[in-house]
């Protein structure tokens, strides 16, 4: 690696022809640099594979580009690493470097850079979202959203807290909890309403008018206008009373108690911000934490800390403000953004404005960015300082623990180097149809779902699971757009083992070290209440008796735990590959059978032959009673 440093060293001829090779691709690619574009917008930088590594903005494309190849002793060590695996570079042009931040963002997320700072865990958090396009909207929980975002609320911390505001709201106010399909299919009232808990719109029990002040009281709580809700609240209850409609008015008071109850254990933050979210930073030679504290009406709502390792901090990414922004820009490009946003240091005007155009152009709304100077913003921002250093602390030990776990499966597997890429794979298919592959990656000792892989076995007929796994391994071994793993764990005995050693051996990668894991083993000779119980075994190539593991020692889990992963995640493969083949067949030739209905069909029988099987009343349980009978025509019954 050339890393420009200026004493000589005793080299080898080996060592001076690939000196010459790194001086002469430092030098094409200061011609490249000097082709870039003078004006705003991205580039994109490869390996000699063709697989992006980094991807950064400027403001003046070829200025930026041309600074990583004047002078390697100027550039930081991490930087200079990365100038090292560069061969290409492509350049995006924009018309405005808040274009170059928006596109920079967007392809961060396509192409998951090595080099740069990224939401890896590309969390979909959990927002509540009520249907206000409907006559009669209802509440629902979601990860993704569409439309106007004054339909949604959040984020939230935790999907049950979401759906147990959900439920709060549809008791509280009587708002149907129904889908649309059922809504619109209703012919007489369900059991939520007989029991007190909705007006029953789907009925015309209610009016579009009636209902809609139930939506705005659940809007003014969601804003969180309290006050407002308990006042509206108390007129309807007494004005109910006093016409003698008692029912309803015991409905508003179990309603007004249950309303104070749950905004009592509400955490209240003072703010005149209404929407409002907290940055805050920690960040230590491991990596940073960036906390977002989410406030919303005034109340906290939530929080979410986010770790980006050192190895991902790059060149101006050292400077806080520059993970500050990097996060931002993408945090916010699924996520909803608020009125106001509190950044834990000052941007700068220029930083500052950039960040603010960015916003506009996801939110069509100003949004105003700003390091707080009053009191309130102050302590707001510094309870995300200190939520982002537990958080940062609570990484740390994880880490720590990861690396204590590898070190013992490096000693105990006899491992040449510390295995932080293992990968596993599984074997999934229904009595020899459908047979699929899985391969689950963990990288020190966590799940790095982006290089998750799914297979189709292409070779392979009937049922045999050793050939198949030859035929994976074979198949990702060719492979050239990632790196190798450290470990190969299969999921099997000694058996899976010896055929994927012949696959390492036909890919000339006899290098790679490989091992299988087989599931805990349990014996009884049904003929007393004695059931011996197997540990796991870890199986190794020239070694006759398997490694134990300690079973509640960390590298046990790690090794066990993508084991079920891999397995997990091949047989969720097989079975959309399964439930599509299922579907795409001869219920496509029945009248009134839609692609809904079909799949309600499958997952309620498991086949076609049960589906041509069952009763007309069976049927009519799952779809309408016209489709039943057509069903039961198409099979000839």
């Amino acid at each position: 690696m050339f890393v420009g440093n200026s004493h000589i060293l005793p080299v080898n001829q080996n060592e001076c022809s690939l000196k010459r090779e790194m001086t002469k691709k430092i030098e094409d690619l200061k011609d490249i640099a000097k082709e870039a574009p003078m004006v705003p917008g991205v580039y994109v930088m490869k390996n000699r594979i063709g697989k992006v590594i980094y991807i950064g903005k400027a403001k003046n494309i070829r200025s930026r580009v041309k600074s990583y190849f004047q002078n390697s002793k100027d550039l930081p060590p991490k930087t200079r690493i990365l100038v090292s695996f560069i061969h290409d570079i492509d350049f995006l042009t924009t018309n405005t470097e808040a274009e170059a931040f928006l596109l920079e963002a967007s392809l961060i997320k396509k192409h998951k850079p090595k080099y740069n700072i990224r939401l890896k865990d590309d969390r979909a958090y959990p927002y509540l979202h009520i249907s206000l396009s409907h006559d009669f909207p209802r509440l629902y929980l979601t990860r993704k959203m569409k439309g106007s975002p004054k339909e949604y609320f959040g984020p939230f911390t935790s999907a049950f807290a979401v759906r147990e505001t959900i439920k709060f709201l549809n008791r509280s106010f009587q708002i149907r909890d129904c889908s649309d399909h059922e809504f619109k299919s209703r012919k007489r009232p369900c059991m939520t309403h007989q029991i007190g808990r909705c007006t029953a719109p789907c009925v015309d029990y209610v009016t579009k008018e009636e209902y809609g002040e139930d939506i705005s009281l659940v809007l003014k709580f969601l804003k969180g206008q309290k006050k407002m809700i308990i006042k509206d609240l108390e007129k309807k209850m007494q004005a109910a009373a006093a016409n003698e409609r008692f029912e309803e008015a015991g409905r508003l008071r179990d309603s007004l108690k249950a309303l104070e109850h749950i905004l009592q254990k509400q955490d209240v933050v003072k703010t005149k911000a209404e929407d409002v979210d907290v940055l805050g930073f920690y960040g230590g030679k491991e990596g940073v934490v960036v906390e977002c504290l989410h406030i919303r009406g005034g109340i906290m709502i939530g929080h979410q800390d986010h770790f980006f390792s050192a190895a991902n901090i790059v060149e101006g990414d050292e400077d806080i403000r520059d993970t500050i922004t990097a996060f931002v820009m993408q945090y916010y490009q699924e996520n909803l953004i608020p009125d106001h946003l509190f950044t834990p240091v000052d941007l700068g005007p220029d930083l500052k404005k950039l960040t603010a155009e960015v916003l506009y152009e996801r939110a069509h709304k100003e949004v105003k960015v700003r390091y707080p100077q009053e009191e309130a913003g102050k302590n707001l921002v510094l309870m995300a300082m200190q939520n982002a250093k537990e958080a940062y602390k609570k990484h740390i030990q994880k880490i720590d623990e990861q690396k204590v776990a590898l070190i013992e499966i490096q000693k105990k597997l006899k491992l040449k180097q510390l295995p932080r890429r293992i990968e596993c794979y599984d074997i999934s298919h229904f009595q020899g149809d459908s047979t699929v592959a899985s391969q689950v990656v963990y990288i020190d000792g966590l799940p790095a779902k982006e290089f998750y892989r799914s297979y189709k076995i292409k070779t392979v007929s009937g049922i045999d699971d050793f050939l198949a796994m030859k035929e994976v391994l074979s198949r990702r071994l060719k492979r050239t757009d990632q790196d190798d793993p450290d470990l190969l764990v299969v999921d099997g005995g000694k058996g899976q083992l010896k055929l994927a050693r012949e696959a390492l051996k036909e890919c000339d990668r006899e290098d790679i070290a490989i091992c299988s894991l087989a599931k805990a083993r349990t014996e009884s000779n049904f003929s007393s209440d004695e059931v011996k119980a197997s540990m796991e075994r870890v199986f190794l190539p020239g070694r006759d008796n398997p490694v134990m593991f300690y079973p509640a020692s960390k590298s046990f889990q790690i090794l066990t735990g993508i084991r079920d992963e891999a397995h997990r995640f091949a047989i969720t493969f097989h079975r959309k590959l399964r439930d599509k083949k299922f579907i795409t067949s001869s219920l496509d030739e029945i009248s009134g059978l839609g692609t809904i209905r079909k799949k309600k069909l499958i997952d309620a029988f498991g086949t076609i032959e049960a589906i041509a099987q069952a009763s007309e009343e069976e049927l009519a349980s799952i779809v309408s009673r016209n489709v039943a009978k057509n069903i039961l025509i198409y099979f000839n019954k």
